[in-house]
């Protein structure tokens, strides 16, 4: 019956219980007990304090506090089954509460709920995959979306089906629990962790570890934003950890330093590269059995110190800004109740290169004669037959394994050599690849305009226009990430990509009207080229936006000072104004 009151009625509720317990327990002890407020208690008391902190201060709480305050997602199920059952559509608030059970109502561009899962790691069985493509066609619109976080979306469910597409999901074994909202997002990790010929560690058991972690412990949910958590194990694939909140780098310390020689992982905090920020080295190293206990540390960190009043300032990036990297470790500690470990960056063996085409392709295991296959999925997307079709691949030709990149492809692995042959021709009988040209390898976009209310553009159509008009003008040799992104929360990380799209809405009129359009960006990097793309051009249209690519990847063609040149080097080694009027030097 909570729905039925008001929020004054709530509180006033709230103070009356709060004070008949204060008068039991006087009447417990003799009267003894003075007045005053009940504390806080349960696996919610941390956020719950954290809230009172900032009304004590005379703040005001987000909206997303105050729902969060007024019904706890998580004691709202029963209200979810309702509106599912009358096939009703949530409001404002419940549309936020609903994200912590994966559901998200994207009207109105699709008057719909899309359902985000969670995956560890990005990896899931062919019987999971197989059936991931069977709810997406029973409950939704027959597709999913490899998403930029190695996770899968389905979309276009409608109301009724929405507590039905969550239950059938964990019938699978899988769950959506927690990938919305304020809460600790899809967990990364290497995707090709545990048959990398040059991996330092195998991140599937620590990234599956964190996962289940956060499963069951509620009082990391509601937490005052997002939060995003990457596993690197050294291996040949990027899984852009730096961009992360926590990201955690497999590192060699060498003997002789101060901790025990061997496999540590590496600190990283504050990544938000929307924010034009990449997560920030530390000093500190950890045990790869202790990652878990450290996180949950930070992320309570976080609990106790994030915003709760400026949804733009509310991710741990700005918790260091405010505080200081040193002080967050600090508190960090407390939470641990010991030190953290620290060494100098001499004591570290270099990392072993990425390779950013191989999460495409044939590419050898570890394991003898075994290898791995990355398929090409044009912007992320696949068709309930097709996610079906390379179900049976994986079962009949690899280890049964589905392995999702943050580069929204899939790898089947466990492929013996004399299969590849086989396995190739079953996937392109799907109108897929396993080849593609160094702009598709690299291409990424967001779900745009379609089925995200901020998005400015149709990112992924705009990707596809992109890729067909240049792979057939420009020869390019090496590859080169072009990254999409429709507004301002840079899901697709237009900052760190060679080219960087961010849509907007380009003014074509005195009368205000507008056409879809982008800013364009140029020369950024991740790993160790991190770097954030600054702007090149402004306001272009969208339909503009492929000769506009064709014409900077020909003027790096023909200026590079070597063909060993990459387009990141040709960007940095220019001034952005002479980049932007082609005046370009060898």
């Amino acid at each position: 019956m909570s729905g039925d009151f008001s929020p004054e009625q709530k509180r006033y509720l709230e103070g009356f219980v709060a004070g008949l317990q204060i008068a039991k327990a006087a009447r417990v002890q003799g009267g003894s007990a003075s007045p005053g407020p009940a504390e806080p208690s349960g696996p919610d008391a941390a956020h719950l304090r954290a809230q009172e902190r900032v009304l004590k201060a005379g703040g005001k709480l987000s909206e997303q506090e105050k729902f969060k305050r007024e019904l706890h997602p998580f004691d709202g199920y029963e209200r979810l089954k309702a509106q599912a059952a009358s096939n009703e559509y949530p409001k404002p608030a419940d549309n936020f509460r609903w994200r912590f059970f994966g559901l998200f109502y994207v009207a109105p561009n699709q008057n719909s709920y899309m359902c985000r899962l969670r995956l560890p790691n990005g990896i899931l069985t062919h019987w999971q995959f197989a059936g991931v493509a069977d709810l997406a066609e029973r409950y939704g619109g027959g597709y999913a979306h490899v998403t930029t976080r190695a996770n899968l979306q389905v979309r276009e469910i409608a109301a009724k089906n929405a507590v039905a597409m969550v239950e059938a999901i964990q019938d699978l074994g899988l769950c959506s629990r927690g990938s919305g909202a304020d809460n600790i997002r899809n967990v990364t990790g290497s995707p090709t962790a545990g048959i990398d010929p040059q991996e330092l560690i195998d991140t599937r058991p620590y990234a599956r570890e964190w996962h289940f972690h956060i499963l069951n412990e509620r009082a990391l949910y509601g937490l005052p934003r997002k939060f995003n958590v990457g596993f690197d194990g050294g291996g040949i694939i990027s899984v852009l950890e730096d961009t992360n909140d926590i990201g955690f780098q497999a590192v060699e310390v060498k003997p002789g330093s101060e901790v025990a020689p061997g496999i540590w992982f590496r600190l990283l905090l504050g990544g938000i590269t929307g924010h034009k920020d990449f997560a920030r080295a530390t000093g500190v190293v950890v045990k790869p059995a202790d990652a878990t206990k450290v996180a949950d540390a930070v992320v309570r960190v976080f609990i106790d110190h994030g915003d709760r009043t400026d949804r733009t300032k509310a991710r741990l990036k700005y918790v260091i800004d405010r505080l200081g990297l040193d002080k967050v470790l600090s508190l960090v500690e407390d939470k641990l109740g010991r030190k953290l470990d620290r060494v100098g960056g001499d004591a570290l063996a270099p990392r072993a290169p990425f390779d950013r085409a191989a999460h495409i392709g044939v590419h050898a295991q570890k394991q003898p004669e075994r290898n791995w296959i990355g398929i090409v999925l044009p912007v992320g997307r696949m068709s309930a037959d097709q996610m079906r079709a390379l179900a049976q691949v994986a079962r009949d030709l690899g280890d049964g394994d589905i392995r999702l990149t943050v580069w929204q492809n899939l790898i089947i692995s466990g492929v013996r050599s004399e299969d590849v042959a086989a396995a190739q021709a079953r996937i392109e009988a799907l109108g897929l690849s396993i080849s593609a040209t160094s702009i598709r390898a690299g291409l990424v976009a967001c779900t745009g305009n379609v089925g995200c209310k901020f998005a400015a553009s149709d990112t992924k159509r705009h990707a596809e226009e992109i890729a067909r008009w240049c792979e057939s003008r420009v020869a390019l040799d090496s590859p080169i990430n072009i990254h999409l992104t429709g507004c301002h929360h840079s899901c697709a990380q237009h900052y760190i990509g060679d080219i960087g799209l961010l849509a907007c809405k380009v003014q074509t009129s005195e009368d205000g009207d507008a056409v879809e359009g982008y800013h364009v960006h140029v020369g950024g990097g991740f790993g160790p080229d991190a770097a954030i793309a600054p702007e090149i051009y402004r306001d272009v249209k969208a339909e503009e936006a492929p000769r506009l690519v064709e014409r900077m990847l020909k003027a790096y063609l023909a200026h590079r000072a070597s063909p060993q040149e990459s387009f990141l080097a040709f960007t940095r080694r220019h001034e952005i104004a002479a980049l932007r009027r082609g005046r370009c030097r060898r």
